[in-house]
């Protein structure tokens, strides 16, 4: 049997003998993992330690904080403050950038993470996650502000989430492809199950929250249509549909057999863009799915070409198996 790889040796792998990424990136992916295992314990915990329901407190966006959430940002803001790799972070849940303290080194990379993905999902123990991007700061620039972190997705060095499920996993790529490693929980230690995750260009299932199917517009209705029709409509073939309402999840089952993710722009709100947030959930998100194999599109054009103008921005999200993503978004190109 073949000796299992670590996520250090992994890592250092892309350091040393590839040249990828440079020391202290991998010194910040292994920082973001721990973080990463103390919340899979936390939400692990539970009742038990009385951390479910809500804090009593919303986001920037207004939406109310489950008391994981807060956990959550704090586990990531204390693992990363003093590591001496990061020059400021931003998160789903705080309004501004938070910068590293000038009591500590700083470094010349920005994280942006979503703490708890899937937060509507965590009182029911169903699967949720942690998203993260790393950016680098722009050179010359001392300070980091906000428009520092205002970077197109084409600029990410690395990008991952973990997800708390059945098995702890953590999905990674740092521009090399994408790997999966799983915790082993005994010892402590990520270890490599997946070396290459590959997103089929063909699929039979979608991903989409269809009680809003009211509020689509005619492009993602068209699409789905054809898909529901089944084996007797244009297709030709039937199709399943699969809703997590977490990202995390449903994205996972995608890059692991295939399946296009839509959570599109809608009629209910209609000077937004869309319900996700480029930043945190998007770019991510699009730079695994890209390196997996699929692509990734907004219905008119790449995600990761998106030049952002704010923080929080929100956008539209289509992703998946590339034949797939690619006639959605010609359904909207042909809409205009």
């Amino acid at each position: 049997m073949a000796s299992r790889i670590s996520l250090t040796q992994y890592l250092v792998e892309k350091q040393r003998e590839k040249g990828l990424i440079p020391a202290e990136l991998r010194l910040l992916l292994e920082v973001v993992a721990r973080a990463c295992k103390r919340i899979g314990y936390t939400v692990s915990r539970g009742a038990i330690d009385g951390v479910l329901g809500e804090a009593g407190s919303s986001n920037v966006q207004g939406e109310a904080q489950k008391k994981l959430d807060v956990i959550a940002n704090e586990a990531l803001v204390e693992a990363n403050e003093w590591g001496g790799n990061l020059a400021a972070l931003a998160s789903e849940e705080m309004d501004h950038p938070h910068p590293i303290p000038h009591r500590y080194p700083k470094g010349e990379f920005l994280l942006l993470y979503d703490p708890l993905d899937g937060s509507s999902n965590i009182d029911v123990n169903v699967s949720i996650g942690t998203i993260f991007s790393v950016l680098r700061l722009p050179e010359g620039v001392k300070e980091p502000a906000e428009e520092h972190f205002l970077q197109p997705g084409t600029k990410q060095v690395a990008a991952g989430y973990a997800v708390y499920g059945p098995s702890t996993l953590l999905v990674l790529t740092v521009g090399d492809g994408v790997a999966c490693f799983t915790l082993d929980k005994e010892i402590g230690s990520w270890w490599l199950t997946v070396e290459r995750m590959s997103v089929p260009e063909h699929t039979r299932e979608f991903a989409i929250n269809a009680s809003n199917a009211r509020h689509w517009e005619p492009p993602v209705k068209r699409y789905v249509d054809e898909l529901l029709a089944g084996r007797e409509g244009p297709r030709g073939v039937d199709f399943n549909m699969r809703w997590v309402a977490s990202m995390v999840a449903d994205v996972h089952r995608i890059l692991c057999r295939g399946g296009i993710f839509m959570y599109p722009r809608d009629n209910r709100e209609p000077g937004k863009p869309g319900k996700l947030r480029l930043m945190y959930e998007a770019n991510p998100m699009s730079f695994l799915i890209e390196q997996a194999g699929g692509a990734a599109t907004n219905g008119h054009q790449r995600i990761m070409e998106i030049v952002p103008t704010q923080l929080h921005e929100r956008v539209a999200v289509i992703l998946g198996s590339k034949a797939e993503v690619e006639r959605v978004t010609s359904y909207h190109r042909e809409q205009g």
